[in-house]
């Protein structure tokens, strides 16, 4: 598996706006093959933002790679603007990508 994640610091008060986009974003994902799952993740809240991150899950490497390639991939990233017109973050979104070595699953949890 293949874990890829970026992590957002935005803007204290803009909070709202980012979430919104995400919320109403088409992704196309699903139209993907080797697509596990994606997760929105809000963190903790510093002086001047709120630290946000994207962690998807992949079959491998070579599955998030031709999403990063694909024209899905530039559709959902076109519908993901900003309509406020200024800038919601800190930065540039970080990426990181993790190969996964090793997972353990509580059977029991739902």
């Amino acid at each position: 598996m293949f874990i890829a994640m970026n992590r957002f610091q935005v803007k204290l008060g803009a909070e709202p706006a980012f979430e919104a986009i995400w919320q109403s974003r088409e992704s196309y994902l699903n139209e993907m093959p080797g697509f596990v799952e994606f997760h929105l993740l809000k963190g903790s809240q510093a002086e001047d933002h709120t630290l946000y991150s994207t962690h998807t899950t992949w079959a491998d490497k070579d599955a998030f790679e031709a999403w990063t390639r694909s024209e899905q991939f530039r559709r959902s990233h076109a519908r993901a603007g900003n309509d406020t017109g200024q800038s919601l973050y800190l930065g540039h979104p970080r990426f990181e990508g993790f190969e996964v070595l090793r997972t353990e699953r509580n059977s029991a949890a739902a």
